[in-house]
């Protein structure tokens, strides 16, 4: 059996906490570090699991340590945790937003096995999705440990080119806040028609949900779904040719072009 490690104990890394649990992993083989005594308490009490304010303590007990802090201080975190993990070689998988391998290998050794991963928000409630990347030292073994950590709030998949976690980020990193915006809209859009606010967001987010949910089960494409949704001259058909005509499509190009940019850039501000 494994043991599992986590750096920061904040919302994502409660949610995998919770879904190895779930998936059967004993609390015994979990442990993790958290600074602050009233979060550490709350992981004890509500998990079962070990925690420690001690990053090196955890660090030198795990086959796999789940790095889950903050961008702005994962450089300080990596390096004080540095001598711990070339002595005791566990897997590192990142899930700290824009940090790339080459900066965590300058910080640790180029040989320390890693794995770079992009889950989403939906993670908090089992239905994430998560795009990983292994650099070179990574075993198979590793892989399917990383895999299996990381399907704990979701699905995953693996990408061959570090560089396509940006488009990764631009897609389904950022992705639910697009979805949010239009349900946003829609909710308010149905209240201009007279619906109550309860109303109309009851509609959208129902429709939303179930909208997904045929899409994941069909065989069919979404662009097949919309059209066959869309009789010609009807309800639909007329609503489709307002969002044509506004070139809705080319909005959300620009929109994940200008989020696939900015991943770019915070790798850079944030790696150095």
């Amino acid at each position: 059996m494994s043991k599992i490690g986590f750096i920061g104990g904040g919302n994502m890394a409660r949610a995998l906490i919770g879904g190895l649990l779930a998936d059967g992993k004993s609390a015994a083989d979990i442990l993790v570090s958290e600074p602050v005594t009233e979060a550490a308490q709350r992981l004890q009490s509500e998990f079962g699991v070990q925690v420690s304010s001690d990053n090196d303590q955890v660090a030198g007990q795990v086959d796999c340590l789940v790095l889950a802090v903050k961008p702005q201080v994962i450089k300080g975190v990596v390096t004080g945790i540095a001598d711990t993990v070339r002595a005791s070689r566990p897997l590192l998988v990142s899930i700290v937003a824009g940090i790339p391998v080459a900066s965590l290998e300058n910080w640790l050794t180029d040989t320390a096995a890693l794995v770079r991963t992009m889950p989403n928000t939906p993670a908090l409630v089992g239905k994430g999705i998560t795009a990983l990347f292994a650099n070179g030292s990574v075993t198979e073994s590793q892989h399917r440990l990383a895999e299996q950590i990381m399907d704990a709030v979701g699905e995953t998949l693996w990408v061959d080119d570090e560089s396509l976690l940006d488009a990764v980020t631009a897609v389904s990193g950022s992705g639910p806040a697009y979805f949010f915006r239009v349900m946003e809209a829609m909710v308010e859009a149905g209240q201009s028609l007279g619906l109550t606010a309860e109303q109309s967001t009851r509609l959208t987010l129902a429709t939303a949900a179930g909208a997904a949910e045929l899409a994941i089960r069909s065989e069919y494409s979404v662009a097949q779904l919309r059209q066959q949704v869309t009789s010609p001259g009807g309800t639909t058909a007329a609503a489709l040719e307002v969002m044509q005509a506004l070139d809705v499509g080319d909005l959300f190009d620009q929109a994940l072009r200008a989020a696939h940019r900015r991943a770019g850039e915070l790798a850079q501000e944030l790696g150095n």
